[in-house]
């Protein structure tokens, strides 16, 4: 039977990158070899690498002024690696969630860090507003969309200091306007590829201006420099954002998935705000994820999550429980999610409304 794949990631992809990495894992190109075992300094890997820096170029609309780089380590390793290239005496970031609290950690270790404002008041329900950003900051660095508590900044912020964003839950779900950031990055584990390589799109003249020594495999001008190939990079997961490259074209770009990510967060919400039994926890529709969907019984059945969670499970949904930090529910809909997938959550939910008349 189809599972309904609601995982916050690793999650779903598209099932044409499925079966295209599957086909590539017994023969690559038709060379008779893996994409697990092939070089990576190979005619047909780097082949591969162009072909998936030009889409990530030409989906994000990224201007000549900045490179998009294929690295390893995940965000966390971001988390660092951003203040080590860019922060010279301060840096200004927004407490969203706990992958905020992570990079805010790490920024001190380099220099003086401004906590701009914090929704932890309400266990980060709310996206903070009205702050002001020191204009004596090196940065502003915040987290897009938080995928444990279920709020997003669905604009790209105005301010007067270079902006750096970690966008691994939403990159490729909304049009951005890169040329106001100097720094993207993004785990690719929600909306690209496997686990294993991390999306990296930096302004060339942002680099540089430190007076630490930086460590060769952190220096973002080591990797421009070979090209994402300095060392050997994760070719599968590489390959495989590629092909969700590739499937995101053909469904038209970002504009033609934004809307469709629209359509299906609405299907959930609507249903959240009418159904007895649920309620979301982020209150202002403004604040809320289009990605992670949180969402809690309300007061007269917090005693029913249980049997939701066994109905949700007999119709083949898997992954709605919220984090273990928080608990509840949790739908995550990137991408690759199909409607189909909401249409059966929002079933179940008005299922087990009935079955509490």
């Amino acid at each position: 039977m189809k599972k309904h794949n609601f995982y916050a990631g690793p999650s779903i992809l598209p099932e044409y990158t499925i079966k295209k990495t599957a086909e590539a894992i017994l023969d690559f190109a038709g060379t008779g070899l893996s994409v697990m075992e092939v070089s990576h300094r190979s005619k047909e890997f780097v082949a591969v690498m162009d072909e998936a820096v030009a889409l990530v170029k030409e989906l994000l609309h990224v201007p000549e002024t900045h490179e998009v780089l294929f690295l390893q380590g995940g965000a966390s390793t971001q988390f660092y690696t951003v203040p080590f290239n860019l922060l010279k005496t301060k840096a200004a970031y927004l407490n969203t969630g706990t992958w905020a609290n992570k990079a805010i950690k790490e920024a001190k270790l380099f220099g003086e860090v401004v906590e701009v404002a914090s929704s932890k008041d309400t266990t980060y329900s709310y996206i903070p507003k009205g702050y002001t950003v020191p204009s004596d900051a090196d940065y502003f660095h915040y987290t897009t969309n938080n995928t444990i508590y279920g709020t997003q900044i669905h604009t790209d912020p105005e301010v007067d200091v270079p902006l750096v964003a970690d966008m691994s839950s939403d990159i490729f779900s909304r049009p951005i306007d890169i040329s106001k950031y100097d720094l993207i990055y993004a785990g690719a584990q929600k909306n690209l590829a496997p686990a294993g390589v991390t999306l990296v799109i930096v302004r060339r003249d942002a680099l540089g201006k430190v007076d630490r020594p930086i460590p060769t495999m952190i220096d973002y001008r080591t990797h421009i420099e070979k090209e994402s190939m300095f060392n050997t990079p994760p070719c599968v997961p590489v390959f495989a954002a590629l092909q969700t490259l590739r499937w995101l074209k053909e469904n038209g770009g970002i504009d033609a998935i934004a809307k469709v990510n629209e359509e299906k967060a609405a299907l959930i919400y609507d249903e959240l705000d009418r159904n007895k039994c649920f309620e979301a926890v982020v209150k202002d529709p403004a604040d809320r994820s289009l990605m992670n969907i949180t969402f809690v019984m309300t007061e007269g059945y917090k005693d029913k999550e249980a049997d939701f969670f066994n109905l949700a499970t007999s119709k083949n949904i898997v992954g709605i429980k919220g984090h273990r930090s928080i608990g509840g529910f949790r739908a995550s809909t990137y991408n690759a999610m199909p409607k189909s997938s909401i249409q059966v959550l929002v079933d179940a939910m008005q299922e087990f409304e009935k079955q509490q008349a």
